[in-house]
């Protein structure tokens, strides 16, 4: 029998990437699966190959979407058994730089997508967990939210935010059967970032941070999530579940350099 037999699941970015390894892993130990995804034609794709599955669009960062997400689940599958907040918007990376630069707009579409989208998937969710007798929810943090960086300020604080919800939220609900808990990768090679790294000199620059030999592959991710949605993490509650390849075991120093040759600018007048 899988390890989410029965279960109905909600993955969130699921058109590509971790989401949609994560969904594939999870329809494979017997969940059924809402592959939900702004990408309405990817969360199609992806759905007609898992067999028990139903795709949504979805936007993250408006409750009215994430409201019709999980009444999807409940209508086609009879409720809600776990949920894997995984969307997250990276389109802007290259605008989310310090804090004396940081756009505000941007800041407040990055915190919409990268923590405002969990905060409402864990409200919207739990009430049916609740009508089940429990439930577990996953959350995407990233290492950017457990570590400072030189850029990616609005993304940083966000994904931190992910990180002390899902303490919040293990501590609220853990009494009445739902667990939560967070992945935090780091470089994840999803097709995305393959796209972007068209040189084996660029992928081995990006290795220089991390104490392995490779890169982050969405299904080593989806291998975590599925650990802590299953019943063999029972006793797992309100933890960060680092995925990171031990990239924040040690200080990595040309970081830190590149940081405080940013702080040392003079100030704006």
């Amino acid at each position: 029998m899988g390890r989410l037999e029965g279960k109905v699941a909600i993955v969130t970015g699921a058109g590509s990437g971790i989401g949609e390894a994560t969904a594939r892993v999870m329809a494979r130990e017997g969940a059924s699966v809402v592959v939900a995804d702004i990408n309405r034609s990817a969360a199609e794709r992806v759905a007609r190959e898992l067999g028990s599955a139903v795709a949504v669009e979805v936007d993250v960062s408006d409750e009215a979407s994430v409201v019709r997400m999980v009444e999807t689940a409940v209508k086609s599958f009879g409720g809600l058994d776990v949920l894997h907040n995984n969307a997250s918007d990276a389109s802007a990376n290259a605008l989310d730089v310090d804090i004396v630069d940081l756009d505000m707009e941007l800041f407040d579409r990055l915190i919409a997508v990268n923590l405002k989208a969990h905060v409402m998937g864990c409200k919207h969710a739990i009430p049916h967990m609740l009508a089940r007798g429990g439930g577990s929810i996953v959350c995407t943090a990233s290492i950017e939210g457990i570590v400072g960086r030189g850029v990616r300020t609005a993304y940083g604080a966000a994904k931190a935010g992910v990180v002390l919800l899902t303490k919040s939220v293990a501590a609220q609900y853990g009494s009445l059967g739902i667990r939560c808990n967070a992945v935090a990768p780091g470089l994840v090679l999803t097709p995305a970032l393959r796209n972007h790294y068209t040189s084996p000199e660029q992928i081995a620059a990006s290795l220089e941070i991390y104490p392995m030999p490779r890169l982050c592959e969405p299904q080593d991710v989806a291998n975590a999530v599925l650990f802590l949605a299953s019943d063999e993490a029972a006793y797992v509650n309100g933890a960060t579940l680092m995925v990171d390849g031990g990239a924040t075991v040690y200080m990595p120093s040309a970081q830190f350099d590149a940081a405080r040759r940013r702080a040392s600018r003079p100030p704006p007048r």
